[in-house]
């Protein structure tokens, strides 16, 4: 049998794109026209994408209650917890929510094996173990991780999460794991008016720009990747920073997105460390902000390893 070359995998599925009611400001769009954009500037070809399968309960069950995801398979979510999700409940939303939550392991398996692979969704890092909340049913980075652990496959895990609203979900459900290392860069003053305790938090002020933004990450990640020696990174590349963002507060450019992200992904492979990304938030009134922001991700992830 012939090896397989190693080649940037990207997890996405036509099940990414959930039908909202018309009007909803979760940007759904995003998740057909990113991968469409990179197959036709020839940044990927049709092999780079792969459908994951469906998360099992078990798997789930290793992150999120039982009686959580009871509620979630029979309907039984209360109107407030629906509300606090942001998503009108429907089972084809947590069917979804399955597949993008298994595209995060099957990348980290990826990651581990060629050194780096993108989620085409992914990032919600605002589910609890015992609820989701801000467009998050499944927290699939503390799912990899936790599956990861179980089997044994990795000891020391470094999640590093720029999307511009604290990973509050994430920092909760590892707040007494210590082989999972939780650092949340994002707005202070933004969402969730409730903060989690992450191992490292820095809360940003409103209207960051780029030079202080790439200034306070260029003075943090490389210390933390020599404290934690972590085996593998987990990457939520939220595109919400953006100044052109409705939702993020922020100030940064563009260029300074993929700067940051260039920094984060020249990091890791300078030191031979596999990080699996996933897209996280953005919100910009005009899709081609967010879709543009995204796709620098997957062409930096392109360049720098293969």
């Amino acid at each position: 049998m012939t090896p397989e070359i190693p080649h940037l995998k990207i997890a996405w599925s036509p099940l990414y794109q959930h039908p909202l009611p018309e009007g909803h400001r979760f940007p759904m769009e995003k998740y057909e026209l990113i991968p469409e954009q990179l197959l036709y500037e020839g940044t990927i070809a049709p092999h780079n994408l792969y459908a994951p399968g469906r998360l099992d309960e078990e798997t789930i069950l290793l992150t999120h209650s039982e009686e959580y995801w009871h509620k979630l398979q029979q309907g039984l979510l209360s109107p407030r917890e629906i509300r606090r999700t942001g998503f009108p409940y429907s089972l084809r939303l947590i069917e979804r929510g399955r597949h993008i939550a298994q595209g995060t392991i099957q990348n980290a398996l990826y990651a581990l094996k060629w050194g780096v692979a993108i989620n085409g969704a992914g990032g919600t890092h605002h589910a609890f173990r015992d609820r989701g909340e801000g467009f998050c049913i499944f927290n699939d980075f503390a799912i990899a991780c936790n599956w990861l652990l179980q089997a044994g496959m990795i000891s020391k895990i470094l999640i590093v999460d720029l999307d511009v609203h604290q990973g509050n979900g994430t920092a909760a459900i590892f707040q007494n794991e210590a082989r999972v290392f939780t650092f949340s860069m994002h707005c202070q003053a933004n969402y969730p008016l409730q903060k989690e305790q992450s191992d490292l938090d820095i809360g940003l002020p409103v209207g960051t720009t780029d030079d202080h933004y790439l200034m306070t990450l260029r003075e943090t990640l490389p210390r933390l990747i020599d404290e934690v020696e972590p085996e593998l990174v987990c990457y939520l590349s939220g595109v919400d920073i953006l100044e052109t963002d409705k939702l993020g507060k922020l100030k940064v450019t563009r260029q300074g997105c993929k700067e940051r992200d260039r920094f984060v992904l020249e990091t890791c492979h300078k030191n031979k460390l596999p990080v699996v990304i996933s897209l996280g938030g953005g919100y910009s009134p005009q899709i081609r902000d967010i879709v543009e922001a995204h796709c620098q991700t997957f062409r930096l992830a392109q360049e720098i390893w293969f």
